[in-house]
């Protein structure tokens, strides 16, 4: 068995399935007779090294077609015609923007610019990390904009919103848009069970940022999905029972001067999982 999975796991890693009769590239999201809800993408915090035509390169080869993007590569302060080159570009690569963030914000004027960027770019999802006192404004600026908006967890790196309790006890009590992107390592690190929080406050998860780590306190560090301890198959299988619809986005952290082999083997063994978990 194990074998038969390290065979599957190359050929989705190399985007190549081989058979009798013939050659060709899987899907870049799960067959639709699984019945997955959820799509696989790529946040762009991965690619702050590099730029636009270097990131988009690299979601063609591991065939990868939704994007959270990044003001390194797209600036708050973008004009109408330099977003709609952005747009134009994505588009010629067959990839979406499908939110942007994470953002971080320590003002109203942080929180205004950062709605107002999000409705120009032409998305309705903002990652973002905002000032505790500023959650009555963010809640305010959800119901004006109709967006949703995920709060992205930090484990204990710094001191708000270390894990997926902490978001959930700061937003319970707000609009049901306000919610979390679930950082699966961050949330690991700070001593806490991704798949049970998956399904604990699976109504307020909106985003999911996939990563593996190598521990359980703020000691342990990023890694190839799959090389750490974090338990893949019962997160998939958390998936598919809570019937979550968003994205799984890889954020891959480890030699981030040179990515390219380790988010090829992330995204490979993530789709190994999906393929071979019941």
């Amino acid at each position: 068995m194990k074998r038969i999975f390290i065979v599957l796991l190359f050929a989705l890693m190399t985007g190549v399935v081989v058979n009798a009769q013939q050659t060709q590239r899987p899907g870049p999201q799960p067959a639709p007779e699984t019945g997955e809800k959820f799509k696989i993408g790529i946040a762009g915090f991965t690619f702050s090294k590099f730029d636009l035509d270097k990131t988009l390169e690299t979601m063609q080869r591991v065939n990868v077609h939704y994007l959270c993007i990044k003001d390194f590569h797209l600036p708050l302060k973008s004009t109408d015609e330099q977003i709609a080159a952005f747009q134009t570009k994505l588009k010629e690569k067959g990839v979406t923007g499908y939110a942007v963030g994470p953002i971080y914000m320590k003002s109203e004027k942080e929180i205004d610019d950062a709605f107002e960027y999000a409705k120009r770019v032409g998305v309705k999802l903002i990652i973002g990390v905002p000032n505790y006192e500023l959650l009555p404004y963010v809640d305010k600026k959800v119901k004006e904009y109709d967006f949703h908006y995920a709060i992205h967890l930090h484990g204990p790196d710094i001191k708000i919103y270390p894990d997926a309790e902490d978001v959930w006890n700061h937003v319970k009590d707000l609009d049901p848009r306000i919610g979390m992107c679930l950082d699966i390592g961050h949330d690991t690190r700070n001593g806490k069970d991704p798949v049970a929080d998956l399904k604990r406050y699976k109504s307020r998860v909106f985003d999911i940022h996939i990563k593996d780590v190598t521990g359980t306190t703020r000691l342990g560090y990023s890694l190839e999905v799959g090389r750490g301890v974090i338990n893949f198959p019962a997160f998939v299988r958390m998936l598919r029972k809570v019937g979550y619809t968003g994205m799984c986005s890889l954020e891959h952290e480890k030699d981030m001067s040179d990515p390219f082999m380790g988010i090829a083997e992330s995204i490979g063994y993530f789709r190994g999982v999906i393929a071979a978990t019941k």
